[in-house]
Parts: C-alpha cells; sequence; structure tokens
C-alpha cells in the first residue's frame, strides 16, 4: 500500500520556502476544539502552544495576536501595541473572509493578506512553541524568532494574565 502524501497547508508552503524548520505534529478532529484540548490531545506543556487571535480596530484595520492558550488577550494592551484606540475580537462568522483560515485552524502564516501581527513577549523565553498549522488537526512547532519572521510580527506584552 502507497504511503498516504502530507497535505501541506499555505503556512508550511510558506515555511518552506523561507527555509525556516519546522515540526509538523497532527491529531484527530472533526471539530473546533479549543488549545487547551488540542495541548491535552498531543500532551505538549500549556505553555509552549499558543493560539491565534484576530481582531478589528476602529479604523476597521484588522489585527492578529498570537498568545499563550492559558491566556486572555488585553485588548487595550493589544491596541496600544498596534497604534490603535481600541480593538475587539471579530466576529466568528469572519474569520474565514478575513484570515482565509477556518476557526481553530488560524495561523499567523499565509493568511489572505498581510496583517500587522503582535506574538506575546512570553514567546521570546521559548526555545520553541507551538501553533495552528493552518487547519483543525494540525499543529507546527517552530522557534519564536522564525514565527515573527514568516508572520512579519513583531513582540508585544498583550495578554490580561499570565498564568
Amino acid at each position: 500500500m502507497a504511503k498516504q502524501k502530507e497535505v501541506k497547508t499555505n503556512a508550511m508552503r510558506i515555511l518552506e520556502s523561507m527555509k525556516i524548520p519546522y515540526t509538523h505534529m497532527t491529531y484527530e478532529c472533526d471539530e473546533f476544539v479549543d488549545g487547551l484540548q488540542i495541548a491535552d490531545l498531543l500532551s505538549l506543556p500549556y505553555e509552549k502552544v499558543y493560539k491565534t487571535l484576530v481582531t478589528v480596530g476602529n479604523s476597521k484595520d484588522y489585527f492578529v495576536f498570537v498568545i499563550p492558550i492559558a491566556c486572555e488577550l488585553d485588548l487595550k494592551a493589544a491596541a496600544k501595541s498596534v497604534g490603535e484606540k481600541s480593538l475587539e475580537m471579530i466576529h466568528v462568522k469572519d474569520i474565514n473572509k478575513v484570515t482565509g483560515y477556518i476557526r481553530g485552524g488560524c495561523t499567523a502564516v499565509g493568511m489572505k493578506k498581510q496583517y500587522m501581527t503582535r506574538i506575546d513577549i512570553s514567546a521570546r523565553s521559548q526555545e520553541k512553541i507551538i501553533v495552528s498549522g493552518g487547519r483543525i488537526g494540525s499543529q507546527l512547532e517552530l522557534s519564536p524568532k522564525d514565527l515573527a519572521r514568516a508572520a512579519g510580527a513583531e513582540f508585544a506584552d498583550v495578554v490580561r494574565t499570565r498564568p
């Protein structure tokens, strides 16, 4: 029997074209599960797993934040980090239209457009972090510096509480 070819996501193709090393992990899942459940499924420490959130500002521009799964985005700090007066989360129904990804499979690399992106500063203390691979059931492990380069992101203090 032939080995099934791994289907690459847009994020994986971009990382490979930039010669950025990553490890791809998969898990079985038919529907959205949150980052904590994914970490549990893959036996990963919570502090290494990051989620990708998309917001919209007063300016109607979109902004992307990559934060630890056990943390909440501090909308005031996040707004300040991108030079907006205020931000709000985009509606779930708009995720695909804005990013090209679906809820639970959204990653900062390879969205429809390049949005201003901030990665929480806690990532800098990690050798590697784990983010969505660009579809449900797919996770990527890579260095925070490489993620920032691939996503055109900067680091900022954007979470409300640290676990």
